[in-house]
């Protein structure tokens, strides 16, 4: 007798996912980051850096969604490559996905620590990121409705913000506010609006990446969607506008407003709300509480990316385990439908990651490291899966007509995706390669050679094989049956 299979329940509302893939890329990467990425490449560089980066997550995001209403499953990254491309890879991506998060987790604990030292500098930093890893055990184990209510209020804190900062940088743009209106002169100061020429639109290609990472949350999240074949294309088609909308118009304020020329953008760290372009931006206007304001908006975004890193890492390794490349345990969900043994080991390995912080530095800052290219190897493991699905599709004599959802642009979305990721991960330090710095390299770009292994090491001991077009399963999931089991 077969045995049963265990889901994970829906009790995702379309709002959830709709903010939760706006929330999952408006981050500390455009609060803090943004400012580097003016100074690097200018005003003019880093908007056409962030549209073009936009545009790449757009076309992803149609190419994720035209597979997800097909197949809603959750930690749908790993399922996807394994049924269109090869099992070998859907077991690295798989691993590739969950390490990536299980990291980000432990590093989003720690930057609890930091952020909350601005108020509290001499209480012990653990206390802060033990009090932030049990908060966000405690949402994710009580119901995915719990995860997704969470999701939408800090997303939203997220959406009020820039709006604010908009209204306040606009204002102080025409001298309405901040005294004296600055107008655009900024974009034609010294070598502005295009500094650095390509090398800086490239470098700053890097930046943007990082900063839309966590959009890809939406194909996760169709597994647990009430209705996947409507919410899903809602939500990509929503967060594409606001994306480009919000970094666009943000960037181009904080180009405006601070010259790119100042030391004040280099900051790049999320402990260090003083120099973020937000809060300079916002005491130029006159608004004398603008630190404190935007260290707890960042303080939102942090424990919102580690809300959000747990529930994506804990459904990967729920996924893995239901496609046979973890144990079985893992596979198994409680009565709430929570894969409970999947969120035990990764908060595990969340805390033992953070403890390495205060034990050995040096395997933190590895396993930081390992992580950082892992989120575009996972988005050029969902445009390859696409392109593959689509084609596979139509050689099958099936027609775009049987689709809940049509990709946008096909093929040119999923090539144009496979380009700039390729692009971006060899482009990672390319300074680095320039110099000779070996060490730089390998902490830089470990993270490609552990998937290369991960796929090979599989593939040899399943001696599993590219899929041919023909034999690819295409077939759509059968939601009705499903929710009755």
């Amino acid at each position: 007798m077969a045995e049963k299979k265990e889901h994970v329940k829906r009790g995702l509302k379309s709002r959830h996912v709709s903010m939760i893939a706006l929330g999952g890329c408006i981050g500390t990467g455009l609060f803090v980051a943004s400012g580097a990425a003016v100074h690097n490449a200018g005003p003019g560089g880093a908007l056409v850096a962030y549209v073009l980066m936009g545009i790449m997550v757009y076309f992803l995001m149609t190419s994720l969604g035209e597979m997800a209403t097909n197949l809603p499953v959750s930690g749908s990254f790993s399922t996807y490559a394994t049924k269109y491309v090869d099992p070998a890879m859907g077991f690295a991506m798989g691993w590739n996905y969950w390490f990536n998060w299980a990291i980000t987790v432990a590093v989003d604990i720690s930057t609890v620590a930091l952020v909350m030292a601005f108020w509290f500098p001499h209480l012990p930093a653990w206390i802060w990121s033990a009090g932030a890893l049990a908060i966000i055990f405690t949402i994710n184990i009580l119901a995915v409705s719990a995860f997704g209510e969470t999701e939408f209020w800090m997303s939203l804190i997220k959406v009020i913000t820039i709006f604010i900062f908009l209204g306040v940088g606009f204002l102080t743009i025409l001298g309405i506010m901040g005294g004296h209106a600055t107008g655009l002169s900024n974009f034609t100061y010294k070598q502005a609006p295009f500094v650095n020429g390509i090398p800086g639109i490239i470098s700053v290609f890097v930046v943007a990446g990082f900063s839309f990472q966590g959009t890809e949350l939406v194909g996760i999240t169709a597994g647990e969607a009430d209705d996947p074949h409507k919410s899903v294309p809602k939500a990509i088609h929503e967060v594409f506008w606001r994306i480009i909308l919000f970094y666009f118009l943000a960037i181009f304020v904080i180009a405006a407003i601070i010259p790119y020329t100042s030391p004040d953008l280099l900051g790049s760290s999320a402990s260090d709300v003083a120099i973020s372009p937000f809060t300079i931006v916002f005491k130029r206007a006159g608004l004398a509480a603008a630190a404190s304001v935007m260290n707890a908006v960042i303080l939102t975004s942090v424990i919102s990316s580690a809300n959000s890193g747990m529930y994506a890492s804990t459904r990967m390794l729920y996924s893995m385990a239901d496609e046979g490349y973890a144990p079985k345990l893992f596979g198994k969900v409680n009565k709430r439908g929570i894969p409970a043994a999947a969120l035990l080991a990764t908060t595990v390995v969340a805390l033992l990651t953070f403890l390495t912080s205060f034990v050995g530095p040096k395997i933190y800052l590895w396993l930081v490291a390992a992580s950082g290219l892992t989120g575009f190897i996972a988005w050029f493991g969902i445009a390859l899966s696409h392109y593959r699905f689509r084609r596979a599709f139509i050689k099958q004599g099936h027609t775009l007509d049987e689709l809940e959802y049509h990709a946008t642009l096909f093929p040119v979305g999923p090539i144009m995706c496979l380009i700039l990721c390729i692009v971006v991960i060899f482009g990672q330090d390319i300074g680095a390669f320039a110099n000779g710095d070996w060490f730089e390299i390998a902490i830089t770009y470990i993270s490609v050679p552990l998937v290369i292994i991960l796929f090979f090491a599989y593939k040899f001991t399943h001696h599993t094989h590219l899929i041919p077009l023909d034999e690819i399963d295409v077939s759509p999931a059968n939601l009705e049956n499903e929710n009755k089991k």
